[in-house]
């Protein structure tokens, strides 16, 4: 059997190397190798890992268009995680985080079994999960979930933290005809083996800082963000917290005892809930609108003082919409962490919660 041809990457301006087999992916061999390179869907449609080759061969399949137009892949752009090399390459990186970079974790499989399925409003799972295995992340990264029996493969990120790393949760949304949300409520039953591969993600909390940290999220966005708030309290750290989150009515809210409970007790935090389709047997007296305004509105009402890290999670569109907010709210680029999830295709394991 012959061997597989392997060259060498090099990543400027970080002057990091890596090495990369012929029909691996670019970023799967960063992966594989524990260096935190940004991304985000991990199959062409987001930009997250849009990069510049500036010297040798290489070629980018598989793609969306929108994450990467026709005259950018001409001069010489690349979605990391569709690219191939087919020699030494010389790649410079558009967005990176050195932070990330120096706290890379190597990708891992865990054998696990289901613990237990609960209802957190009509349509919001909790999944909790036993692993044979501790595995090490930061707050509010991802993995791959799969259940081997029924074949299939989603990404989802962690709600729980590493103060129990061998016992994770997921906060997961319900789709019609979904193929993980169909066994939510049924196939999975307590024992079910799974398999969890990861961590995957750079939308993690950032330790250390003293500014205010803003968090926004739509649907099961709770699931990285609850992570994140659970291990900023557990590391006893102190800065100013508002945590926004969208829904459409009041049935689609929960945890709202638990955020009354950290209100409580944590200095300068606020959970702001934020309804787009309230009714009147609501009888909502909180805020109302989109999500996106909300945090425009209130944070330039009631600003904090200090450079703001701002993470939000959740559908495309609530990203889409929060980003402009944000750089209009004078949010550093650096400073704003983003999880986008995209729905499910039938082909590859989505970040679809």
């Amino acid at each position: 059997m012959s061997a597989k041809t392997v060259h060498t990457v090099r990543f400027e301006p970080v002057g990091v190397e890596m090495e990369v087999e012929e029909g691996e992916w670019v970023l799967d061999a960063a992966f594989r190798q524990g260096i935190a390179l940004p991304h985000g869907c991990r199959e062409g449609r987001c930009s997250s890992c849009k990069c510049v080759v500036l010297d040798g061969d290489a070629e980018v399949e598989g793609h969306s268009t929108f994450a990467l137009p026709d005259h950018e892949r001409d001069g010489g752009q690349v979605l990391l995680c569709r690219t191939y090399a087919y020699s030494d390459l010389t790649v410079e990186l558009l967005n990176y985080d050195e932070d990330a970079m120096r706290r890379s974790i190597a990708i891992k499989t865990f054998e696990g079994q289901l613990v237990s399925v609960s209802s957190l409003t009509h349509d919001i799972r909790m999944l909790e999960i036993k692993l044979e295995q501790p595995i090490r992340f930061w707050a509010g990264q991802f993995v791959e979930l799969s259940v081997p029996q029924a074949g299939v493969t989603r990404s989802y990120s962690m709600a729980s933290t590493q103060s129990s790393p061998d016992t994770v949760r997921f906060i997961i949304r319900k789709y019609p005809e979904g193929a993980f949300s169909s066994l939510l409520d049924g196939d999975l039953k307590p024992g079910t083996p799974v398999t969890l591969k990861g961590p995957y993600g750079s939308c993690f909390r950032r330790e250390e800082r003293p500014g205010p940290m803003v968090l926004v999220g739509g649907g099961s966005g709770m699931s990285p963000l609850w992570s994140i708030l659970q291990d900023h309290i557990e590391s006893g750290e102190q800065r100013p917290i508002r945590f926004y989150y969208g829904a459409r009515t009041r049935k689609d809210l929960f945890f709202v005892e638990e955020f009354a409970a950290i209100a409580a007790k944590l200095p300068d935090f606020e959970f702001i809930p934020v309804l787009s389709q309230a009714t009147e047997e609501d009888a909502w007296q909180g805020e109302t609108g989109f999500v996106h305004e909300a945090v425009e509105r209130i944070q330039r009402a009631r600003p904090q003082p200090g450079e703001v890290d701002a993470y939000t999670c959740g559908p495309p569109p609530m990203v889409d919409a929060l980003l402009p907010v944000l750089q209009r709210l004078g949010v550093a680029l650096d400073r704003t962490y983003v999880d986008k999830f995209t729905q499910a295709s039938a082909s590859a394991p989505n970040h679809v919660h």
